[in-house]
């Protein structure tokens, strides 16, 4: 066996061990809330449902964002079971994916960047640089939309990129790669999937001459492939719902970047922070990547150093600046940018440390050091949302409630409690609706009444007052849940406490269900 094919069989069980270890971090802690609670139970009930066409949270349609993330969780969970992990394994593909390609395009990159850098050694260590980074380790295994829609926005920009750099005409079949790549990343979370690789794309060319290139990459066939596979669902969903359109792109996307009133408010340097967090400790190198020092008239290894340098400084600066603009800002949005400074974080150590003896020991030290933070922030992390969470309900209820029984819920959501106890039946909210239309923020109870607006019929049944509990109190088979903060009042009459958790107590009603000699639980219970 040759040097090189060795050397690229490590590289291969380093990225493997990498994508391993995300899997096991992945399986070590329950779902956060609400973002992780509320993904993972949409998937479940796409797949307990059977309706893979309409995404839904307690049973109403929910159009926050478009279904990729839904459809593969959905997936994932019919493989291997309704739990966790499978949710997370969604995410943790799309961070192989993006591990793999900054590997892959490192890889074939270093010769006009590094030429005297071996090019496995140089790709090998652009993947350890993201593998080891919080950006892989931890935002790789989080259920949301974020690195779902980052991978396919690199691998656009990526496919795009090379084909670019292919020649004087673009390469056909790596730019029908992207337009591809650009639908998924639709599908993934809407607009920002075409919208950040094409616009990277579009003054990468401009300012690198290469414009004229544009009228040749194949619109047609490569515009089909992308309406072939972005369009469908919304044709589809629109004719279902004819307000989906105006919600998902108007308000979900337009609005929520354009105006002010939604959570999660920052000041405008709060990516620089979250940069430093997510690629810590590798950040530090990117500064060492300098601009390469060649002219326009420079031989093509040369100019093609310079392209790639102007790619990545472009790619980070556009996305960093078009996510700092909006007040709404969320750790997630700038995953995207991980890939180039990967990159150019390798430039900057080759240039600093080139082939010195000490290099690779600090390497591995440094690399140990990102490991040890994510296995260190790892449970850490599960605290946070600790207080909001209502998992350690789920066993009692799961095991004590039929699938025929109503559980009513007041003063809140516990995004979390029906993807454990796997509930058949949507929860029955309890609030005051027509008083939190006028009054709510951009919280639990906004996502459940804009969406029962799309199904009036269904949000009737499952979106109703307090004033139903003194009647379901009278009845056997009901349940309860009420946060620890809600205030107490005339609802507790006739609800008798089964347990008090750390943030929810569950009730039932009085009236005593008749035991069946073999009792039929919530697919939940685990006995």
């Amino acid at each position: 066996m040759t040097d090189q094919r060795l050397e690229r069989r490590r590289t291969g069980w380093l990225l493997a061990g990498l994508w391993g270890l995300l899997l096991v971090l992945a399986a070590l802690r329950p779902l956060a809330v609400p973002d992780e609670g509320r993904y993972a139970e949409v998937g479940r009930w796409m797949l307990q449902s059977g309706d893979w066409l309409t995404p839904r949270l307690n049973g109403l349609p929910f159009f926050h964002k478009p279904p990729l993330l839904h459809w593969l969780q959905a997936a994932s969970m019919a493989v291997f079971g309704e739990n966790a992990w499978a949710a997370r394994l969604v995410p943790a593909l799309h961070a192989g994916l993006m591990l793999l390609g900054v590997y892959l395009a490192s890889r074939a990159l270093a010769p006009a960047l590094a030429p005297k850098a071996s090019a496995e050694a140089f790709a090998r260590r652009a993947a350890l640089m993201f593998g080891t980074s919080l950006a892989f380790l931890l935002g790789g295994q989080y259920v949301n939309h974020d690195m779902l829609v980052a991978a396919w926005i690199a691998t656009a920009i990526w496919l795009f990129a090379f084909a670019f750099l292919h020649g004087e005409r673009p390469h056909a079949g790596l730019a029908r790669l992207g337009f591809v790549a650009c639908a998924l990343g639709v599908l993934g979370k809407g607009l920002i999937g075409v919208v950040l690789p094409g616009g990277v794309i579009f003054f990468w060319l401009l300012a690198t001459g290469q414009w004229r290139k544009m009228p040749r990459l194949p619109w047609f066939s490569g515009l089909a492939l992308f309406a072939l596979v972005a369009v469908p669902w919304f044709v589809l969903e629109q004719r279902l719902y004819p307000g989906l359109f105006d919600y998902l792109f108007g308000d979900q996307q337009f609005r929520r970047y354009t105006a002010g009133g939604f959570n999660n408010a920052h000041p405008w340097w709060f990516y620089g922070v979250a940069l430093l967090a997510l690629f810590f400790p590798w950040l530090f190198w990117v500064f060492f990547a300098a601009k390469p020092g060649v002219k326009p008239s420079s031989v093509a290894t040369e100019n093609k150093a310079f392209q790639i340098w102007l790619l990545c400084l472009i790619w980070v600066g556009l996305i960093v600046g078009f996510f700092s603009i909006p007040r709404s800002k969320l750790v997630g949005y700038v995953l995207p940018v991980l890939p180039p400074l990967a990159l150019l974080a390798t430039l900057g150590w080759e240039r600093m440390f080139g082939a010195r003896a000490g290099a690779p020991r600090l390497l591995a030290a440094l690399c140990l050091a990102g490991v040890a933070l994510a296995a260190v922030l790892e449970p850490l992390s599960t605290r946070l949302t600790r207080d909001k969470r209502a998992d350690d309900l789920a066993q009692t209820l799961a095991c004590a409630a039929s699938p025929e029984d109503t559980v009513y819920v007041l003063g809140g959501y516990p995004y979390d409690l029906p993807f454990y106890v796997r509930t058949p039946k949507p929860f029955v909210v309890l609030q005051d609706w027509p008083a939190l239309r006028r009054t709510a923020g951009d919280n639990w109870a906004r996502e459940l009444f804009e969406a029962g607006d799309f199904e009036p019929a269904t949000a009737a049944q499952v979106l109703q007052s307090p004033e139903v509990l003194p009647d379901a109190a009278r009845r056997p088979g009901q349940w309860l849940l009420v946060p620890h903060d809600h205030p107490d009042g005339d609802w507790k009459h006739g609800w008798v406490l089964v347990q008090r958790g750390r943030a929810w107590s569950l009730y039932r009603s009085a009236p005593e269900r008749p035991v069946a000699a073999e009792h039929e639980s919530l697919r939940g219970c685990h006995r």
